[in-house]
């Protein structure tokens, strides 16, 4: 596997060379877009755990991340269709608060 930058700037690691994530990276392997440390579908519970725990209150900023991964993926997950990318990688984020 190999560690590359997508056109979107994501990095993802390839299936087709010998490097490896590092381990508890859990980063996207493509074109599957699998977790490289635990094998889930990508982001898996561990990356969006410290997805929330990295970019805290900053949801602009998860949501422009999480964004380029979607897009990214979607070259690689066509056949998912474009509601499911959706819920896999914004689906599971935890709702705003409401402004009072």
């Amino acid at each position: 596997m190999t560690s590359v930058a997508n056109r979107s700037d994501v990095p993802v690691t390839r299936m087709d060379s010998s490097a490896e994530p590092a381990r508890g990276e859990h980063a996207p392997v493509s074109p599957d877009w699998t977790c490289g440390s635990c094998g889930a579908d990508w982001p898996c519970e561990a990356k969006r755990v410290r997805l929330l725990s990295e970019y805290g209150v900053d949801r602009a900023m998860l949501s422009v991340y999480l964004g380029a991964c979607l897009a990214a993926a979607a070259e690689d997950l066509r056949a998912h269709g474009p509601a499911a990318l959706q819920k896999r990688f914004f689906g599971w984020l935890p709702p705003r608060p409401r402004k009072g």
